[in-house]
């Protein structure tokens, strides 16, 4: 380990943030990187645990007491490559993932776990800025073609695997630029897309061929791939929104959270909007979810200019803080602020929605209830309305953020005739990921639901051995 007792001499120190009237100007990231005499000391205060449960916390098993060692000793090429070795991505985990990491770090028994994610970002940002990070071309051609429907986070990881394996990939992806998820559902200010424009740019040198404005199954059959190709990678995500089927519904200006967060990304990166124009500007807007697209939906609309924002949850109020010896080290449920949060945001709970109202066609506000929860005698959470607990919220701009209910199922899934499971969702298990099709596989939040991007990482990455096992008949790719 880099220093015995560095988690008793060394506080933890996390990045810190433009303020919040500076960083609402604009959609750029507002992070401010440690220095990299703190990140040392940071690494340090890694304990090197005989049992590092931050390995089973993360999805894809980083090495995580490797590189916090590697950079407390100020060897950070290598701490690179050790971080490549598991995550192909983690510019983008570095940004954007929850680090469930960090919650099963041994320190966080006491409150205070190593700053996994801030130093992740450190050593990968450290190498794109010293030319480290290069393309890996295949010593080897196999001659096997595969193709991935889907450019999200597992499709791309799927698709760098495979061309590593030497395999000739394809990646096709239904809107006009790849990225899937990353690219249009994540705002800039959480994600900046140069992050995947390089990522991209390494994945053609590796080989891999991507062509957008490739919606399979609708205007492209899907038989055209299953005929040209040996293997067939789904990795199409989670798409079809959850509804909120209440009187009021269809008044205009109630509107699904991605709707809204992809034309706000499209604005921003210079694409054609298409009809209709979904502002915050000079608007109460009301987010229903308290998930993170919730919060992207309370950052862009703080960044819209919106007059105020109120998000409510059907669930109750988390506790402040978990009970660490029933908790650990699995991710607690608990009270977490974004920073999208921080911004100015009026939060409720144990909130059920009754009807939307309006006036003019136009929605205006909500009509609501309060809620409280009680466990069954066999163990299911029950809701009850509390009596006479009805109130009103003003909103002329309603956001559903509350989550994705499995693949969109016309086109290609329908064409192809893949399974389904009991939710909705490609029907594959984690072993070989084979869908019901012959040479057809899924992965991703196709395959396992809504899920984080660092599960859809790690799901990309173990689909592509079995595609490399299936092709080949063995695999030196990692799981």
């Amino acid at each position: 380990m880099g220093k015995p007792t560095g988690f008793l001499e060394y506080q933890r120190r996390d990045r810190s943030y433009e303020p919040v009237d500076e960083r609402l100007k604009h959609y750029r990231e507002f992070v401010r990187p440690l220095s990299e005499d703190e990140l040392r000391r940071q690494g340090g205060r890694c304990m090197d645990c005989g049992t590092p449960y931050c390995h089973t916390g993360c999805p894809v098993n980083n090495l995580i007491p490797d590189w916090n060692e590697l950079i407390y000793r100020e060897d950070p090429r290598t701490a690179l490559a050790v971080l490549h070795r598991t995550n192909n991505f983690p510019d983008v985990t570095g940004r954007i993932c929850p680090a469930p990491c960090e919650a099963s770090c041994t320190l966080n028994l006491i409150e205070d776990p190593v700053t996994i994610k801030t130093i992740e970002h450190a050593i990968v940002e450290r190498g794109w800025a010293e030319g480290w990070v290069e393309p890996v071309v295949a010593s080897r051609r196999t001659g096997k073609r595969a193709a991935v429907i889907g450019s999200g986070p597992a499709g791309l990881a799927c698709a760098q695997q495979l061309a590593r394996a030497g395999h000739d990939v394809a990646v096709f992806e239904r809107n006009a630029r790849i990225g899937g998820l990353l690219r249009y559902g994540i705002p800039d200010f959480k994600l900046e897309k140069s992050v995947i424009d390089r990522r991209i740019a390494q994945m053609r040198a590796e080989g891999v061929e991507f062509h957008p404005n490739s919606n399979i199954g609708v205007t492209r059959p899907v038989g055209d791939l299953m005929a040209r190709f040996d293997a067939v990678v789904f990795a199409i995500g989670s798409e079809v929104p959850r509804d909120l089927p209440v009187p009021g519904r269809e008044l205009a200006g109630i509107h699904f959270a991605m709707d809204f967060l992809a034309q706000q990304n499209r604005r921003v990166g210079g694409e054609k909007l298409a009809a209709p124009d979904i502002l915050a500007t000079g608007k109460h807007v009301l987010v229903i979810g308290g998930g993170d697209t919730g919060s992207d939906c309370i950052g862009t609309s703080n960044r819209h200019g919106a007059k105020s924002v109120t998000q409510i949850e059907i669930l109750s109020m988390p506790p402040e803080h978990e009970d660490k010896l029933l908790t650990w080290p699995d991710w607690p449920m608990k009270l977490r602020t974004s920073s999208s949060q921080e911004e100015g945001i009026k939060r409720d709970w144990s909130v059920s929605t009754k009807m939307f109202t309006g006036k003019d066609g136009h929605v205006t506000g909500l009509s609501s209830a309060r809620v409280e929860w009680r466990t069954s005698n066999d163990g299911r959470p029950l809701m009850e309305e509390v009596p006479d607990s009805d109130f009103e919220i003003k909103a002329d701009l309603v956001l559903l953020a509350m989550g994705f209910v499995h693949p969109v199922k016309q086109g290609a899934v329908a064409e192809t005739g893949l399974a389904l499971d009991a939710r909705g969702n490609l029907k594959a298990d984690t072993e070989n990921y084979r869908g019901s099709v012959d040479k057809v596989f899924c992965c991703g939040d196709a395959r396992r639901g809504q899920s984080l991007v660092v599960w859809a990482i790690r799901e990309g990455r173990q689909c592509a051995r079995a595609v490399d096992e299936y092709l080949t008949g063995s695999s030196d790719l990692p799981r």
